[in-house]
């Protein structure tokens, strides 16, 4: 995995995808696990889980993306399933503490919503 990669990867979501910015903090974990969980499936050749109301939307918004990265970059689909998950894992992580842990919005916790 090389930085440049996840680099790419970032800036295509933090660019293009409005569900990493949900009003809470809690909401903003389960949309950036639930669509990068299916995208990396999507990505790895598996088929994602599309049972639930939440699990289908997911799907829906990581079809659109894996689409959009395979267009834009051209080593995606060359990429073995292993090096995907560790990209996609980190690019959770990234997410996460982008979004939620060096975020400045003090409503993502806030016990009154």
């Amino acid at each position: 995995m090389t930085t440049e990669k996840l680099d790419q990867l970032f800036a295509y979501v933090e660019e293009r995808c409005l569900w990493q910015f949900s009003s809470r903090t809690w909401d903003r974990e389960e949309n950036i696990g639930g669509v990068i969980a299916a995208a990396a499936c999507l990505l790895t050749g598996e088929q994602p889980k599309a049972e639930t109301g939440s699990e289908r939307l997911f799907y829906a918004e990581a079809k659109t993306m894996v689409g959009d990265l395979k267009a834009r970059l051209s080593w995606i689909e060359g990429a073995d399933p292993a090096e995907i998950k560790a990209l996609m894992k980190s690019l959770t992580e990234k997410l996460l503490d982008v979004t939620i842990v060096r975020s400045k919005n003090r409503e993502l916790n806030h016990s009154l919503y």
